[in-house]
């Protein structure tokens, strides 16, 4: 595997490199940089790498100079994790990282290439900016995978642009012949209870999905915008009661000394051992989202997540339960009501049916 490194990275490495060995195939070349997300720091602290053939992207952060040393073992980690992060087959990624060997630095001389891996790296920094507060000490090595959803390539010309993700898939599938997407898998019935009706959304996701990647699917696929406190329960069937409550960080459980931190836990840990589970989002609101295990998928081949059904349209943020979202919206369904422009100014874009596209069946890029 052939790394290209971009100067500021080859210097703070402090290496003499030889230059780029063209008869590499290029699905085994990288272009990698060292860049700066904060603009209010003065080091850097992310590695960006862009895949030659397929403009994939992989980052970490945070990379700090002290933290180069082990820069190699990174980048090919990083890699694998990216990969997987995505749910690709882990025999198709073990069987690429296999043809592309040892991994070689070089020095970068293509201008194009330097501009992808610019480019990659602004992106990536947006999703750091929403993603985490700057303040706390963090490590994650897939943060460049959302990215990949996003067309490159793109001058106007539509037959130009492409998905980097979709070309990196399918050049992984054409070098080893081995199936894109192989992993265990749940079908699940998520059901709102809006008392006039249900917004119910069936999914398929897989099976070693964390929880926290889960409420960024849940929140996707309700159209809620992730302004608010929740958690998860697991249900037990015999009891009804909660089997285990998981909550996102660490100042929630100094309000219940019983719950568990979810960062690392899957749903595989209680699913099909458990059937349900309760999804609570805004703690005022009191979203209540029940999720049903409908299926086990031993083997999926497909994109992951998946949403296969969506009926019914999710309240707007704030709207106050759903007592108030029962008011809300027989005022939104009369426009004769004196509160009605007041109330439609204020939800914009809100309308009391799903659009087409949002029940539209879809992979979920999260």
């Amino acid at each position: 595997m052939q790394i290209a490194l971009t100067k500021k990275l080859a210097d703070a490495l402090e290496v003499k490199l030889p230059t780029i060995d063209g008869t590499i195939n290029p699905l085994f070349t990288w272009t990698a940089n060292w860049t700066k997300v904060w603009d209010n720091r003065r080091a850097e602290d992310m590695l960006v790498l862009v895949n030659n053939a397929t403009r994939f992207t992989v980052a970490i952060y945070q990379v700090k100079r002290k933290d180069l040393k082990n820069v190699e073992k990174m980048m090919r980690v990083a890699i694998v994790n990216t990969l997987l992060s995505m749910n690709l087959n882990p025999e198709l990624v073990n069987e690429y990282m296999r043809l592309a060997g040892e991994l070689e630095f070089v020095r970068n001389n293509s201008r194009q290439a330097a501009a992808w891996v610019t480019k990659a790296g602004l992106e990536c920094a947006f999703h750091v900016g929403r993603e985490y507060n700057g303040i706390a000490k963090m490590y994650c090595d897939t943060v460049g995978a959302s990215s990949n959803y996003g067309i490159v390539n793109y001058s106007g010309n539509t037959n130009d642009g492409f998905y980097p993700y979709k070309a990196m898939f399918d050049a992984l599938t054409a070098l080893t012949g081995m199936q894109a997407y192989k992993c265990r898998a749940f079908e699940l019935m998520v059901s709102l209870d809006l008392e006039v009706y249900k917004a119910e959304r069936k999914l398929i996701v897989p099976a070693d999905l964390e929880f926290a990647q889960f409420h960024k699917v849940l929140q996707y696929v309700f159209n809620w915008n992730n302004y608010h406190l929740y958690d998860f329960a697991i249900i037990d069937e015999k009891t009804k009661n909660t089997a285990a409550r998981l909550v996102p960080t660490e100042e929630d459980l100094e309000y219940d000394e019983s719950a568990v931190l979810m960062e690392g836990h899957t749903l595989a840990e209680f699913f099909p051992e458990h059937k349900q589970m309760l999804y609570t989002y805004d703690m005022g609101d009191n979203w209540e989202h029940i999720i049903q295990l409908v299926r086990v998928i031993e083997e999926y081949d497909g994109e992951l997540p998946y949403l296969l059904e969506a009926r019914g349209k999710t309240p707007p943020e704030d709207v106050g339960g759903v007592g108030g979202f029962v008011s809300f919206r027989d005022i939104m369904l009369n426009p004769e009501h004196p509160e009605y422009a007041e109330m439609k100014e204020w939800s914009r874009y809100w309308t009391p049916e799903l659009w087409e596209w949002e029940s539209r069946p879809k992979a979920i890029h999260v």
